[in-house]
């Protein structure tokens, strides 16, 4: 059983809501989901350690529900840890061509993430994020208000500016007590769509410094803040921007035979290390 946070008005693009909490089994086709009633929402957090994932840019309803479910499962988060997947409309009918405006929809979901934590996770015993591609963007929003601070802020392959934390998103850093990245050069959406795109959605802002290389890139630029743990540079495998996260395919594409790993599953112990403040092993370890 998976708990999810839904901020999705269609299953493909569509508005956002204001987010309400889904449980069930986001493997099946169509999700096996239910409503999670507002008056148990406080009984479902309190006492938890919540760690909140958001999936990133172009991932519809189903898909979404499906990769971070098997991403639940997987990491078996200890008691009293608490999953809670992030369903957002990052994605549109026509994709790819829609990536400018996205960042305000992460912006706002962003926003909803840290309204619906003020409200209605007062009671958890800490809050922490982590994030693939432009959910970086989501979850270094929500950050910036919650009225307490985050516990963890882990951002895989960001699409985020990479001198994010010292600008737009400083007050995200001053509010998060520990950091995490990964990034990699040989992602080459990061490399090639967000030099693209990303300009064009400077022209919408003006609250990031333009041109600059994507925070899943090379990782953060310098100067480095303190609260950013190292190593976060993936060097030693090829990482493309959809290797981060499990496949939300259904049925799920079969494992790769031995003795080789699955990528994602690389990034999901990086994930677990990080929400459970353990030393990380990978990458470069």
């Amino acid at each position: 059983m998976t708990y999810f946070l839904n901020f999705r008005g269609g299953s493909i693009g569509g508005p956002v809501v204001d987010p309400y909490l889904l449980t069930g089994d986001g493997t099946t086709s169509p999700p096996s989901v239910a409503v999670v009633e507002w008056p148990l929402v406080p009984s479902v957090v309190a006492g938890k350690d919540i760690l909140f994932v958001a999936h990133g840019f172009n991932v519809p309803y189903e898909y979404g529900a499906c990769s971070l479910g098997r991403l639940e499962e997987y990491l078996n988060l200890p008691e009293p840890g608490l999953f809670i997947g992030v369903l957002w409309p990052g994605d549109a009918w026509i994709p790819v061509v829609d990536y400018p405006f996205e960042g305000d929809v992460a912006i706002e979901c962003g926003r909803k993430l840290a309204d619906f934590c003020n409200t209605c996770c007062r009671q958890a015993a800490s809050l922490s994020f982590a994030s693939h591609s432009l959910g970086g963007r989501l979850i270094l929003e929500a950050i910036a208000g919650l009225d307490g601070d985050a516990e963890l802020a882990c951002v895989t392959a960001g699409a985020v500016n990479n001198d994010c934390l010292d600008t737009e998103y400083s007050g995200s850093t001053k509010q998060a007590n520990r950091i995490y990245a990964l990034a990699s050069e040989n992602d080459r959406v990061l490399k090639y769509a967000f030099a693209i795109g990303d300009p064009f959605a400077d022209l919408l802002h003006d609250d990031h410094t333009p041109f600059e290389l994507a925070f899943g890139t090379r990782g953060p630029a310098a100067p480095i803040p303190d609260k950013v743990r190292r190593p976060w540079q993936i060097t030693k495998q090829v990482y493309d921007h959809g290797d981060y996260l499990p496949s939300g395919n259904i049925p799920a594409p079969p494992p790769p035979a031995p003795p080789d790993v699955e990528k994602w599953t690389r990034v999901a112990d990086f994930m677990k290390r990080a929400f459970l403040g353990q030393t990380q092993t990978w990458p470069g370890g």
